[in-house]
């Protein structure tokens, strides 16, 4: 029989055993973290809106009005109004055709990716794409999967030159969750004219923070594509809950139809979709949180250079700084958090064997001040 308990020793020998904080109160860049404030650069609450009051508001308006559940799936009887208003608001403002809402952002690429790619395809996927869309390749019905370097676009192109299959699928993230950076797409973008294939693009990272308004990796290196798929969360950046796919309208109904998480699930409660709706108008409006990031950003990855430590090059909001060993990166992590500030150790099989690290995550709620904290205490540490 197997043991747990076995199981669970190899993973603590490893310094691989994880634990949950608990945090109380609203999103802030400082915590109550299990009893104890912490200056916390661990969340995704990039631009600081989890805790607005125009989003707070409009959910207690939406909670009044609607209540809580959605009652049934979106098929049945749970598509609601506020749901429908912000498909429509998130298709007109990225300029496609129609959008479709899921719960979660995970929920949302293990529906999507077995419903587009057919019996047979070929799945082209970086190396480095995050979970949901590892899984949600491994659902699906594809018959070649290529996995192909971080980023290397002259061994994607050798592989999409080599495969005969009838139906192509590039499948990335456009922010890399743990190494802050972005894709090539311009560069995919072309060879999947070229070759003839469609792209889905996981911005989790990028919505919100990058391109005009706010619009998205696709936004801040000029792309327009009818290839591409577009996928993004709404508990990131936008403060919220969920995700969404936007494309053109035959894909997206083709979605509805045989996305099987969005067909056999319940639907979004309305409080968390007028919610989003808020926060769409904050994300297009508030540029200054998008400024305040860039330059928050500029001034840790300038304090980063004068630690031992590599740090990855980033002009997203994700700043890694790789110690390499998995103790060491959780005892850095715990020193951290004994001077009042929480900076999440990452480790296998969230990132290589012997590329554990620090993410250190910006938030529009962090002042100046708070990244100089940080970077004292890493040189104390050093």
């Amino acid at each position: 029989m197997i043991s747990f308990e076995d199981k669970l020793h190899t993973l603590r020998e490893q310094g691989l055993l994880r634990q949950r904080r608990t945090v109380e109160g609203p999103q802030e860049a400082v915590l109550a973290v299990d009893g104890k404030p912490l200056l916390a650069f661990a969340s995704n609450d990039y631009l600081g809106l989890a805790h607005h009051p125009d989003l707070t508001q409009a959910a207690h308006q939406a909670l009044d009005r609607y209540g809580l559940g959605a009652g049934a799936s979106a098929l049945i009887s749970g598509h609601s109004a506020p749901v429908a208003a912000l498909e429509s608001a998130l298709a007109q403002w990225l300029g496609q055709e129609r959008a479709l809402h899921f719960s979660t952002g995970y929920m949302a690429n293990l529906g999507i990716i077995p419903a587009l790619v057919g019996e047979g395809g070929a799945v082209f996927s970086d190396a480095l794409n995050h979970a949901c869309l590892i899984d949600g390749i491994r659902l699906s019905r594809a018959g070649q999967v290529t996995i192909y370097e971080h980023g290397n676009v002259a061994q994607l192109e050798a592989a999409l030159r080599q495969s005969s299959a009838p139906e192509k699928w590039i499948i990335t993230d456009a922010v890399f969750s743990m190494d802050g950076d972005v894709a090539p797409l311009k560069a995919i973008v072309a060879l999947a004219e070229q070759y003839d294939a469609r792209i889905l693009v996981d911005d989790a990272h990028g919505f919100g923070v990058l391109g005009e308004e706010g619009r998205g990796t696709l936004s801040h290196l000029g792309i327009r594509s009818p290839r591409v798929v577009y996928m993004a969360t709404l508990g990131k950046a936008a403060g919220v809950y969920g995700a969404f796919v936007a494309a053109s309208a035959e894909i997206v109904e083709w979605l509805m139809q045989r996305a099987r998480t969005y067909i056999f699930t319940t639907g979004t409660p309305p409080v968390l979709a007028a919610a989003c709706l808020a926060s769409l108008s904050r994300i297009r409006q508030d540029e200054f949180r998008r400024e305040r990031l860039r330059a928050l950003g500029a001034r840790l990855q300038e304090g980063l250079k004068s630690l031992p430590w590599p740090a990855l090059p980033s002009v997203t909001a994700i700043h890694p700084l790789v110690l390499g060993d998995n103790f060491t990166v959780t005892r850095i992590a715990d020193a951290l958090r004994d001077r009042g500030l929480w900076v999440p150790a990452i480790r296998p099989p969230t990132v290589p064997e012997g590329a554990a690290r620090l993410r250190i995550s910006l938030s529009a709620n962090h002042c100046p001040e708070q990244v100089d904290r940080l970077l004292d205490a890493l040189r104390a540490l050093a």
